[in-house]
C-alpha cells in the first residue's frame, strides 16, 4: 500500500494543495512496518490536478491536515481513500496509522478547489 503525506518540513501541512512535498510511504500494513520513504516536490496546485496526479504514483491513501470537499470526492474518483484532520510530525502520523492510533477528525476546507 502507497500512502501519501502532504509535508512542510517534516510535518503534516494543514492543507495538501499547498504543501512544499509530499513523502511517500510504501507499507506493510498487516506488519505494521514502513518498507520504503520517499519525498516528492509538489508539482502544483491547480484545481483537479494533485489526486489524479497522486493516483499516476500509485497512491492508494492521504493523509492530511485538511482539504477542501471537492479534493475528496476527487480522490474517492480515483480510488484514494482520505483521512483528514492528521497533525504533527509526518513520520510518526504514518506509525500512528499503521498502529492504528491516528486521530483524525474528518477536517475539511470550506472551500472550493
Amino acid at each position: 500500500m502507497k500512502i501519501a503525506i502532504p509535508t512542510d518540513k517534516g510535518q503534516v501541512s494543514a492543507h495538501f494543495g499547498h504543501c512544499e512535498e509530499f513523502t511517500i510511504y510504501d507499507v506493510n500494513e498487516s506488519e505494521k512496518r514502513v518498507n520504503s520513504k520517499e519525498c516528492i516536490t509538489n508539482p502544483g496546485h491547480q484545481p483537479g490536478f494533485l489526486p489524479r496526479f497522486l493516483a499516476k504514483q500509485g497512491i492508494n491513501c492521504i493523509i492530511a491536515g485538511g482539504m477542501g470537499l471537492k479534493a475528496k470526492q476527487l480522490f474517492d474518483q480515483n480510488n484514494i481513500q482520505t483521512i483528514t484532520g492528521a497533525a504533527g510530525i509526518v513520520d510518526e502520523v504514518i506509525q500512528d496509522y499503521l498502529e492504528g492510533n491516528l486521530i483524525s477528525n474528518e477536517s475539511y476546507c470550506d472551500h472550493h478547489e
